[in-house]
């Protein structure tokens, strides 16, 4: 909590996790930075944590779908919806599949949104600006039908294909792929001038960008991993380098 002397109730903050944003400020913690909603499972568990070791926190927990609207009667909901977290305690938050989501599609993934914002106890104190973090990560729904061994990658199918002023980014698979970062060499991957994109399954997506001759893609894994794929170009068309 943080004390100010200014006549505010309260403020909030949001963290959207695109795999670099760091919760060491926030009191309720999640334990991951995505999540995935296998078709063929019934529910999912995410824990949270009050890292403060003095106060108890509230945690207010909600999806909201693609276009960031709130979702309360399905495909999937959240139980509990707001839970007391003792403090330097963990707790459960379950996200559950209702009838309706038979009704996503099968063929490819959904993509939904986890928010969790933490309350904290009112203070006893005058003119108090409390600040109640709220951390968003994105879940996906993964069709049974599309299912996926442990530590598959399909990432290695992204193409890329020369445009003007960058690359037209070719997603043929039925997965969201989160892309961190594009460099000519290691070195450059991580100096953060690079916007990271998320391209959805079965699409094309066109990003700005210097062109390389053998191009390094850094992209975020179902685990919030960062591997590296190096590509191969021939004429304006880049593919996964697979002798290496």
């Amino acid at each position: 909590m943080f004390l100010l002397k200014r006549n505010i109730p309260k403020a909030l903050l949001t963290m959207f996790y695109f795999g670099a944003v760091s919760p060491s400020m926030a009191a309720i913690s999640l334990d991951r930075t995505r999540a995935v909603f296998n078709g063929d499972e019934k529910s999912i568990t995410l824990t949270i944590a009050n890292d403060n070791k003095l106060l108890p926190y509230l945690a207010q927990a909600w999806l909201e779908n693609e276009q960031m609207d709130k979702i309360t009667t399905g495909p999937l909901i959240v139980t509990p919806p707001v839970q007391r977290v003792e403090p330097g305690k963990k707790s459960l938050v379950r996200v559950g599949s209702t009838p309706t989501a038979g009704e996503l599609p099968q063929d490819r993934e959904s993509l939904f949104y986890f928010n969790l914002r933490e309350i904290p106890p009112k203070s006893e104190k005058a003119n108090v600006l409390q600040i109640a973090l709220q951390t968003k990560i994105k879940l996906f729904y993964r069709p049974a039908s599309i299912a996926v061994k442990p530590n598959a990658i399909w990432q290695d199918r992204l193409i890329l294909n020369e445009t003007v002023d960058g690359y037209k980014v070719d997603n043929p698979t039925p997965y969201y792929i989160t892309i961190a970062s594009i460099a000519g060499n290691n070195a450059s991957l991580d100096k953060g001038d690079f916007e990271a994109f998320m391209i959805a399954p079965n699409s094309t997506l066109n990003i700005k960008s210097q062109h390389y001759s053998a191009p390094l893609i850094r992209y975020i894994n179902d685990y919030g991993g960062r591997p590296i794929m190096t590509y191969k170009c021939l004429d304006t068309l880049c593919k996964v380098d697979t002798d290496l």
